[in-house]
């Protein structure tokens, strides 16, 4: 097989939040830390997306957290001129990485509106409206017989839509999928999610919603989570799994890569951090994927997804 180089896109970590309370610096390795710029420059990671991820056991507001991962993001960008928003025009042969800023628990609004327009112009491209609890907006996929949006989550969306901002539907309820689904005039994500029919775990999409996201010409990422992948210990057989399955059910316009690097403490035994996307790339085109297709999966659809966003 040939050595192909792929680009490389992927739709979450959560690098911002080990910066805000760990200190994290992208070109210092710290432990525990797997965002690393030597780790997504050796990956050929092209297009990186950022999320500012609520914790709603800290005591500082959400809204002031969210603020404090905001500007760790920023600052990254001023001392690092390799790294750079993404704009529509992006070429990831340049040698940069573009960079997307995303948020993720709709704690971050804390009810208001008008905080979406305000985020809006701080570079956020995409909200969560949950995390792993039910919030005054949406119920969670971890949540048994969790509810759809509410009211005030319908007024989110629809304000969401008018700013052409993302919804982004990772940990959301399959109920509130449905409602988002039913209700948005702009296309959603799953910005790291994963196929239940592979692995039957509450955060991962059931194929009637992987059919619909897609048919609506949305994205899924899929995610390196060892317990959202499998039973026992994963690998990159079982994301490529996943990946087969997306694609059956949505077409290979819809799948993509979201690691949830950062935000989590085990990993696949051979997908250790973004030095490892080209062993996964390998990976799908040992499953029969063209190298047409593997480039769509890699970096395109993440990448022509978000030039409708900037």
């Amino acid at each position: 097989m040939e050595n192909f180089i792929f680009p490389i896109a992927d739709a979450h970590c959560d690098f911002l939040y080990g910066a805000m309370e760990y200190g994290y610096d992208i070109r210092t390795l710290k432990r525990g830390q797997t965002i690393h710029l030597p780790y997504l420059e050796g990956g050929n990671v092209a297009l990186q997306c950022f999320a500012a991820w609520i914790d709603t056991t800290l005591r500082i507001p959400p809204i002031q957290q969210c603020m404090m991962m905001i500007s760790r993001y920023y600052a990254m960008l001023e001392q690092n001129e390799n790294m750079v928003e993404f704009t529509k025009d992006f070429d990831p042969r340049s040698g940069k990485i573009a960079t997307i800023l995303t948020i993720e628990g709709g704690e971050a609004l804390e009810g208001s509106l008008s905080m979406l327009s305000i985020y809006k112009k701080l570079g956020v491209r995409a909200i969560t409206l949950t995390w792993n609890e039910n919030n005054e907006l949406a119920g969670a996929a971890k949540v048994r017989q969790s509810k759809g949006l509410t009211g005030l989550g319908k007024e989110m969306l629809a304000e969401m839509n008018r700013l052409n901002i993302a919804l982004d539907v990772a940990h959301l309820s399959d109920a509130g999928i449905y409602d988002a689904l039913k209700l948005s005039k702009r296309p959603i994500f799953a910005s790291h999610s994963n196929a239940r029919a592979v692995k039957n775990a509450p955060r991962c999409l059931p194929d009637e919603l992987i059919a619909e996201i897609a048919l609506q010409g949305g994205v899924i990422g899929v995610n390196f989570y060892p317990p959202q992948l499998c039973d026992g210990e994963a690998s990159i057989r079982d994301i490529v799994k996943h990946i087969l399955h997306i694609v059956s059910i949505g077409g290979v316009d819809c799948c993509a890569f979201g690691s949830d690097f950062d935000g989590m403490q085990v990993f696949p035994k051979d997908m250790r951090n973004s030095l490892d996307f080209q062993k996964l790339c390998r990976a799908l085109m040992a499953a029969g994927f063209t190298e047409e297709q593997t480039s769509r999966i890699a970096y395109k659809n993440l990448h022509r997804f978000f030039t409708h966003l900037v």
